[in-house]
C-alpha cells in the first residue's frame, strides 16, 4: 500500500508525533508602545479541536500570525510538533494547513489551476486536488476564475487548498463566517469527518458561538492580550458565569461577559 506524505511522516517521526501540535509559552508581542499579546500560554493536544476566542483586539490574529511564522514574537516561544516556526527552515509548517477568508489565491487563475499550483508547492499526494474539490463541493466551480467567485466560494476554495497536503494541524481563521448556513453546516461536517478519520488537530478562531459549542473540545479566551479562560465550553461557562450547576455551555453569554467586563 502506498502511503501519503503525511502518513509517511507520522510513521517515521513517532517521537515527534508525541509532541503537542501547538505549545505556546509566555508569548508576547509589542508593536511600539502597543501590547497586542501579553504572556499567553496554552497547548493544543493531538486530535483536539480548540477555539481561540475573544473580542476584536483581544490578540487572536496576532497569536495566529506568530504560530504561523508570519510575525516574530517579542518574547516567549511557539512550538509546532516540537519545532520552532521562526527558525528559518519552514520545517515546523510542513504538517500545518491554514485557511482564512483573507488568505486569497490568484484571482486570474481558475480554482483548479490555483489548487494545482499549491499541490505542487505542498508536494501533495496523487488525487489530492480531486478529493479536496469534492469534499468542499467545488466541482461546479473548478473551472471558474477565483476572482469571479463570491466571498463564500473563495472561502471554500481556500479551505480546499489548506487540506491538499493532508495536514496534521489545521489552523482556521473564521472558516465559516462568509458561508450560508447550509454550506457552513456541510463544511463543519467535512472537518469533523476528517478529524475522526485521521486524528486531525484543529485550532481556529470564530465569533460564531453556536459553532464553537458544536465543534470545540476546549476553548481559550483572550482579553486584552491575555488568557482569561481555558477549559471545555461547559467548564468555561460555569466559571465565567458563576454557575456551577449549569447543564449546558452558554458561549454567547460568556463571550459577552468577557468582552464587556473581562474576567476575574
Amino acid at each position: 500500500m502506498t502511503r501519503t506524505p503525511a502518513a509517511r511522516r507520522r510513521t517515521g517521526l513517532a517521537s515527534a508525533a508525541a509532541q503537542s501540535p501547538v505549545a505556546v509559552r509566555d508569548l508576547a508581542k509589542r508593536f511600539g508602545k502597543t501590547v497586542a499579546v501579553d504572556g499567553v500560554s496554552f497547548e493544543v493536544r493531538p486530535g483536539e479541536v480548540l477555539g481561540l476566542l475573544g473580542p476584536n483586539g483581544a490578540g487572536k490574529t496576532t497569536t495566529l500570525h506568530m504560530l504561523l511564522g508570519v510575525v516574530r514574537p517579542t518574547s516567549g516561544s511557539v512550538r509546532l510538533f516540537g519545532l520552532d516556526p521562526h527558525d528559518g527552515t519552514k520545517a515546523a509548517l510542513r504538517r500545518v494547513g491554514f485557511a482564512s477568508p483573507e488568505a486569497l489565491m490568484d484571482w486570474r487563475l481558475s480554482v483548479a489551476q490555483n489548487l494545482r499550483v499549491y499541490a505542487a508547492l505542498y508536494d501533495a499526494p496523487t488525487g489530492a486536488i480531486d478529493r479536496a474539490i469534492d469534499l468542499l463541493h467545488l466541482r461546479d466551480l473548478a473551472a471558474s476564475r477565483f476572482g469571479d467567485l463570491s466571498l463564500g466560494q473563495q472561502t471554500r476554495a481556500g479551505l480546499a487548498r489548506a487540506l491538499l497536503h493532508d495536514p496534521d494541524l489545521l489552523v482556521l481563521d473564521e472558516p465559516t463566517s462568509s458561508l450560508d448556513p447550509d454550506i457552513a453546516e456541510k463544511t463543519r461536517r467535512v472537518l469533523d469527518d476528517i478529524r475522526r478519520a485521521r486524528g486531525l488537530t484543529i485550532l481556529y478562531t470564530s465569533h460564531n458561538m453556536a459553532e464553537v459549542e458544536e465543534m470545540c473540545d476546549r476553548v481559550v479566551f483572550l482579553h486584552r492580550g491575555r488568557v482569561v479562560a481555558d477549559g471545555s465550553p461547559l467548564e468555561v461557562s460555569r466559571r465565567i458565569l458563576g454557575s456551577a450547576t449549569l447543564d449546558e455551555a452558554a458561549m454567547e453569554e460568556v463571550f459577552l461577559k468577557i468582552a464587556r467586563e473581562g474576567a476575574a
